[in-house]
Parts: C-alpha cells; sequence; structure tokens
C-alpha cells in the first residue's frame, strides 16, 4: 500500500499542477481579453489593432513588433497616444502570443515577418516604419531583407539581432521547448513558477528604470502564462540564436534608413553585441545610446521612439539632443530588485 499510496501521490501531483494552470490559464483570458480584430493569414488567426490615420496625417504607416513574452500592448500602450492622428498603426500579436494563433510554420523571424507583410497587405499597408523591440528586432531585421519594398524605415529598441557568447537561454525556455517534457513542464510548472517571478522578472527587464505599477495589467503580460502561449514564446526564443547567427550576416544587405536605441545598462540583451552590431552593419545606420537606460526604451523613452520614427521618415530630428533628455530624465534611476537583476555584460575572451 505504501509503493500504491507514493505512485497515486506521484500522478495527483502534476494533475493537480495541471488542473490549477488550466484554470489559471482561464482567468487570465477573462481579464485580459482581445481588445483588436483578428484576420486569418496564412493559416493563422492574427489578433491585431488597426488604427486609420488622421485627416492631418504627417508620417507614413508604422507596424509595430513585440518582443519575446509580450503581446501588443506592450508597445501600444505607450505608442499609440503619441502618434494618434499622425500616422496609420498596425500593432498585432506575433504568432502564437497574445491573442495569435501560431498557424503553420512561423518557427522564425523571416516566417513570422512573411505573416506581418500578409497582414500589412491585407489592410491595405503596402509601405511602412517597422519598429521592432528585443526579439521583435530580429523580426523587423527579417522583414527589412525579405521585403524591402515595404520597408520604408526601421526602428530597433534594445534589439535581438546577433550571435551571443556561449548561444546560452535561460533553461525554462530550453525546457517548454522540448518535444514531450516542453508540454508536461507547460501544463504543470510554468504558470505557478511564473506567477512568482513575474513582477521581479519584469522589474528587471526595466531596471535601472522604474518599471510603472500599472505595467503587468496595462500591458496584460499575464497572458504568456497560458500554457500554449508559454509554449510558443520558449521556441521563439530557443530559436534565436541559430537565426540570428545566419541572418545576421545578410544586415549589409538592407539599405532602408535605419535607427538603433539601447540604453547601456540593459539586462536583458548584450547591446555591445547586437547594437553596436546593427550600427555597424546597416550603412547609414544612427546609434542612439543612452546612458543609464534598461530595456524598455519604449515605455521609459517614447518621445525618443517617435522621434526616432520621425527622422526614418525622412524629418530633420537631432536624436542625440533627444537623448540627452531622456538621460537627464533617468539619470537618478536606481530601481529593480537587489541582488537579482543580472549586470548583463558579455564575457570578456581568454587570455591566449
Amino acid at each position: 500500500m505504501t509503493v500504491l499510496a507514493a505512485v497515486l501521490v506521484l500522478c495527483a501531483v502534476p494533475l493537480a499542477l495541471a488542473g490549477a494552470s488550466r484554470v489559471a490559464a482561464s482567468r487570465i483570458a477573462r481579464r485580459h481579453p482581445p481588445i483588436g480584430g483578428f484576420a486569418t493569414v496564412g493559416g493563422a488567426r492574427l489578433h491585431h489593432v488597426h488604427v486609420p490615420a488622421g485627416r492631418k496625417a504627417d508620417l507614413p504607416p508604422v507596424v509595430f513588433i513585440h518582443g519575446a513574452s509580450g503581446n501588443l500592448l506592450d508597445q501600444m500602450v505607450p505608442a499609440r497616444p503619441l502618434l494618434e492622428g499622425r500616422a496609420e498603426m498596425l500593432f498585432l500579436d506575433r504568432p502564437g502570443h497574445g491573442w495569435s494563433e501560431r498557424g503553420p510554420g512561423n518557427g522564425d523571424p523571416f516566417a513570422q515577418a512573411a505573416t506581418v507583410a500578409a497582414l500589412m497587405r491585407r489592410l491595405g499597408i503596402g509601405e511602412a516604419v517597422i519598429v521592432g523591440h528585443s526579439f521583435g528586432g530580429a523580426v523587423a531585421a527579417a522583414f527589412a531583407l525579405a521585403h524591402p519594398r515595404m520597408t520604408k524605415g526601421l526602428v530597433f529598441l534594445a534589439a535581438a539581432t546577433h550571435p551571443w557568447p556561449g548561444a546560452q537561454t535561460s533553461w525554462y525556455y530550453k525546457a517548454a521547448a522540448l518535444p514531450v517534457v516542453g508540454r508536461l513542464f507547460v501544463e504543470t510548472v510554468a504558470w505557478p513558477a511564473g506567477r512568482l517571478r513575474m513582477r521581479a522578472a519584469s522589474a528587471c527587464v526595466f531596471s535601472p528604470n522604474r518599471m510603472p505599477e500599472t505595467y503587468l495589467d496595462a500591458a496584460a503580460i499575464p497572458l504568456v502564462l497560458r500554457p500554449e502561449a508559454f509554449r510558443w514564446n520558449a521556441h521563439d526564443v530557443a530559436g534565436l540564436y541559430g537565426h540570428v547567427a545566419a541572418a545576421s550576416k545578410r544586415y549589409g544587405e538592407i539599405a532602408a534608413p535605419a535607427v538603433v536605441i539601447s540604453g547601456n545598462c540593459d539586462a536583458v540583451v548584450y547591446e555591445e553585441i547586437h547594437s553596436l552590431g546593427l550600427a555597424r552593419d546597416i550603412a547609414g545606420a544612427e546609434l542612439v545610446w543612452v546612458d543609464n537606460l534598461g530595456h524598455k526604451p519604449d515605455w521609459i523613452a517614447p518621445d525618443l521612439v517617435v522621434a526616432a520614427i520621425e527622422k526614418v521618415a525622412g524629418r530633420a530630428v537631432d536624436l542625440q539632443a533627444a537623448a540627452r533628455a531622456v538621460e537627464a530624465r533617468i539619470a537618478e534611476d536606481a530601481f529593480g530588485p537587489a541582488g537579482v537583476c543580472a549586470d548583463n555584460k558579455p564575457p570578456m575572451p581568454a587570455a591566449p
């Protein structure tokens, strides 16, 4: 009976966790319902918000591509109020994120860029400024390579675009992306573990800048804790290194005007590798380097993002002066859970 009891307990624990995760996923979905429309593109039902241009619009269309663990709200909340009436805007949940289905394919940034391009055509957007944050930066670069005639300009925000030392990602992304174990992981462990870490981890994404108290709810970040969303997010992150190792060799082909915005205190990506690499590889790209800025320029410096959009659209904008104004605003920022946020600097090469 002792052995039988142990077996029953071993079976009951994952079943209980799976049940709790499904209940939690349902509650998260009710709290953060879709806010836009849906369009089926390439077999995937995509959730998006399409904002028409105002009668006095002075900018070209702008398409926003969010990063890992996010959804369209992550950029729409800070950007839309500043651009409303000035430009046609498209915010979308990348395939498998937010309320978008994964659909067939869509397993790498080139495939996701093709899906974005197809949605643009469906909505009558022929050419746009493409704004990509973090993982969305890799999609934006892929978009420019594959769809140059649809790329009016590029704005990279704390982008992840180049191979990094060790090719490492967090263990839970690797676990969730495994064929069988990954399914069990996302159905049982992802929600309770993610719920415990979400606030501190998100604060580190903003660190050293202050995360707005409303951020998690306003940007519907808990949506990523639903099992399917967590799994597709993990697939994206686990496959990123292989993609950028190949795609970054082609960035010299990008001809669209580009602005690269990066903080020097990014605790998520190696800004010295990704952002400096983009500025080096894309001819004419302007690097906007901001002291004491973390991984969220879209929320901490949305005015700078708008200025960058204006610049690639052809306006005469002094982005370096705009960056200095942001630096003055955030110079004293020193936020983030003490001893938790990484000092994310690339490892030094071993001595010969």
